[in-house]
């Protein structure tokens, strides 16, 4: 079937450039040194998180059962939302399925022209994560991809429009996923107020570590910020996203955001795992200390070897090393000692950029990160 064969065709070009992405064999039984895992904070085992995950399975089922537009009983999900806006100092608050669910389906909504009454104008990091470009792009938006973490560039290039009676978006990460940095929110926030911009933060990989209680970077800086999306995915150790926001865009979406309104209600067992570990993070603080440390740590030895980790702060490390063939066969060896990093290529990252990403939670100590660079030194 010719159709087919379209298909095949681009995997076997993926193949020759080196860009074949294929899912893990995984090693059962097998000890492991695991740097690729996004639960940060390890609460995806935690025994409180997988005991309420079993009560409100056990009380309410394990199925959403519907659109949370067609149920009558919201008190699992409405309880969970007042948490999320009380910790991240909205008015308001909307569970979604994923965190990329949730970027794609609220910014199509959001910069819908129709309901504007213009073609928004969208300024944009350059390292934002793709469900924020794809969400961009659907909605038709002129987007002006600004180099990342560059203030003056992006206010350049909001000067430059400055005069045009059209509606303005920032949208940025908080926290990198790609490259472990973070934003400076006191200037995007001032930006953002002086050209009359709407602000759109994504905190997926700040939620659970950074700002007071762990709860975001953003919650210092909430009557600046328009929406904040966050994801129980990676430090929450669970599954779904979330967006921080006014009553006012809350019943805007509900209305509005097709991701929400056209899909099943979260399970009932992940909105217990999900109100759980909300619960546990300002007692984590501790743990976020550990996970910070071994993080230095970890890029104070990746100095000595003269390795580069980009402008890297957070639990996030890249270790850039240019060429994507050389990751990949960084990658393998490490794994054949028992030791597992992502390896990430173009065009998730620009290109010459390719990289091994270590994720460190707060399981990893001293001991650990000694034996990574140690067998990362032999494969160099």
């Amino acid at each position: 079937m010719k159709i087919l064969a379209s298909y095949s065709k681009v995997c076997s070009k993926l193949k020759d450039l080196s860009l074949y992405r294929k899912l893990a064999k995984g090693h059962k039984n097998k000890p492991c040194l695991d740097f690729t895992s996004n639960s940060y904070l390890s609460l995806n085992t935690y025994p409180k998180v997988i005991q309420n995950a079993q009560d409100y399975g056990a009380k309410f089922g394990t199925s959403g059962k519907s659109s949370r537009l067609l149920q009558t009983e919201q008190s699992i999900y409405l309880d969970l939302e007042k948490k999320i806006a009380r910790d991240k100092k909205t008015e308001s608050a909307l569970l979604f399925n994923s965190g990329f669910q949730a970027n794609v389906s609220v910014l199509e909504a959001l910069l819908d022209k129709k309901t504007l009454g213009a073609k928004p104008y969208v300024f944009f990091d350059r390292a934002n994560h793709a469900s924020l470009y794809q969400g961009s792009q659907l909605a038709g938006a002129q987007i002006f991809r600004y180099h990342h973490l560059d203030m003056d560039h992006l206010r350049s290039l909001l000067e430059t429009y400055a005069s045009l009676d059209v509606p303005k978006f920032i949208i940025t990460e908080t926290v990198f996923g790609m490259d472990g940095d973070v934003a400076d929110l006191s200037l995007i926030t001032t930006l953002a107020k002086t050209y009359n911009a709407f602000l759109y933060v994504d905190e997926a990989h700040a939620t659970g570590l950074f700002g007071k209680n762990g709860y975001g970077l953003s919650t210092d800086f909430h009557d600046n910020i328009n929406l904040c999306m966050g994801s129980f995915s990676k430090a929450l150790g669970s599954s779904g996203g979330y967006v921080a926001c006014s009553k006012q865009l809350k019943e805007y979406l509900v209305n509005k955001c097709g991701g929400f309104i056209y899909s099943t209600a979260p399970s009932p067992m992940i909105i217990g795992a999900c109100d759980a570990a909300w619960d546990l993070i300002p007692t984590l603080t501790s743990e976020r200390t550990q996970i910070f440390e071994m993080a230095n740590y970890l890029r104070k030895c990746l100095k000595t070897l003269s390795l580069d980790t980009g402008k890297s702060t957070s639990q996030i490390v890249p270790i850039i090393i240019g060429d994507e063939n050389k990751v990949l066969s960084i990658q393998k060896r490490l794994q054949e000692k028992g030791i597992f990093v992502s390896a990430i290529r173009p065009p998730t990252v620009p290109p010459k950029t390719a990289r091994l990403r270590v994720n460190i939670n707060n399981s990893h100590n001293v001991s650990h990160i000694d034996t990574f660079v140690n067998e990362l030194k032999s494969c160099l």
